[in-house]
């Protein structure tokens, strides 16, 4: 019988819930997901809660407040000018409260989102604070696996 171990490759479905209980990700009523342990797809202390889980295992358990994505750091929410998006993204672009856009990491091989949390005038210049916190980020969550294959 194989245990998860790290480093193991799993075929797993899982899902993912935030505090009201519904679902971020759940991939039980689609394929199964395919990961490799410490190449960061999963939250360490998920990947923790899954070590020593023997193939073909089915089980639930909770994380507390932060666990999971770190607790919310107020260093994450950033004012971007308005006039810098429009600079180096769409120029006739609208943002809104609520809204994700996509920033590119500065090497430009990626990107990370941050979500608008507020739009606001300060002598002039607009502006829009950003919260590039995980949107689950000092919250507790659900996670539900089954194992189907240990490798």
């Amino acid at each position: 019988m194989n245990l998860v171990q790290p480093g193991s490759f799993l075929t797993l479905h899982y899902r993912l819930s935030g505090p009201d209980g519904a679902d971020v990700v759940n991939t039980f009523d689609d394929k199964p997901a395919t990961l490799s342990l410490g190449t960061g797809q999963l939250a360490p202390a998920i990947e923790d809660k899954l070590l020593g889980l023997a193939e073909g295992t089915q089980t639930r358990f909770q994380l507390p407040a932060g666990a999971a994505f770190g607790e919310r750091n107020p260093e994450m929410l950033q004012r971007v000018k308005l006039a810098l998006l429009h600079e180096l993204g769409d120029p006739d672009a609208e943002y809104g409260v609520g809204d994700v856009v996509q920033f590119p990491t500065p090497d430009g091989q990626g990107s990370y989102a941050g979500v608008v949390r507020e739009i606001g005038n300060t002598g002039g210049a607009d502006w829009l604070l950003f919260d590039f916190n995980h949107p689950l980020a000092g919250q507790p969550v659900s996670f539900e696996v089954k194992l189907l294959g240990v490798l």
